[in-house]
């Protein structure tokens, strides 16, 4: 009885050493799906309420605008209408190339925003100066203004009368406003309007522009579209 006794040992041994093995392999992997999940969802875009995104400096409206059909000139001298819209998100800022503070430290900041964009997200990101004051901004002139902040923005320009019909659709105020000269200069609204990749407005910015807010704020409206 002894002697089967020691010959049986072993084998129970080891059958209870592959049971540990087997319990610490699946912990293993238990801790390592719940460590993959964890990474995976800090790598998701956070998503913010209306709230947050108020206080961050971006407003989403409840309900996208459909735009009016609108015929505008690009910098490049080809045609820019509602469609060319379509199948990207485009930031829009009406501002003008003789301006003297506000253009320029907006396309600066939106510059900075940018460049701080995952590549897959700036890749189908477009940003827009759209001109208030065309008699001055001619297709080349913006074309230059424009990629002097960046290489990848467009300027666009064309008839007084279409381009404040298309601020209008995107509530942003402008005016001509005279100077004691004889000059003149624009006045205009500051926000960054955002149109969503069916061609409708989505969204706006408030000035003054922070970067690092608005790379958080735009991924988290991008997560919720759903069009």
């Amino acid at each position: 009885m002894t002697n089967i006794h020691k010959m049986a040992e072993p084998k129970f041994m080891q059958r209870q050493k592959r049971g540990v093995r087997i319990t610490i392999t699946v912990l293993l992997m238990f801790i390592v799906a719940v460590l993959v999940g964890f990474v995976h969802k800090l790598s998701q875009p956070r998503i913010l309420s209306d709230s947050e995104l108020r206080i961050n400096g971006a407003v989403k409206l409840q309900r996208a605008r459909i735009l009016d059909n609108f015929q505008l000139i690009a910098d490049t001298g080809s045609a820019f209408e509602t469609k060319n819209m379509k199948g990207q998100w485009t930031f829009i800022f009406f501002g003008f190339t003789h301006c003297p503070d506000v253009c320029p430290t907006t396309l600066s900041s939106l510059n900075s925003f940018y460049k701080i964009l995952d590549g897959d997200i700036r890749a189908d990101t477009d940003v827009i100066l759209v001109s208030v004051d065309p008699a001055r901004d001619k297709p080349l002139i913006l074309h230059d203004y424009v990629r002097y902040f960046n290489n990848d923005f467009r300027g666009v320009t064309g008839n007084f009368i279409e381009i404040k019909r298309f601020a209008s659709q995107l509530n942003v105020p402008f005016n001509k406003v005279i100077l004691e000269n004889n000059d003149y200069t624009m006045d205009h609204g500051s926000q960054v309007v955002l149109i969503n990749p069916l061609g409708h407005y989505h969204a706006f910015f408030r000035a003054p522009l922070d970067p690092a807010k608005m790379k958080l704020t735009y991924r988290s409206i991008r997560a919720t579209f759903n069009g």
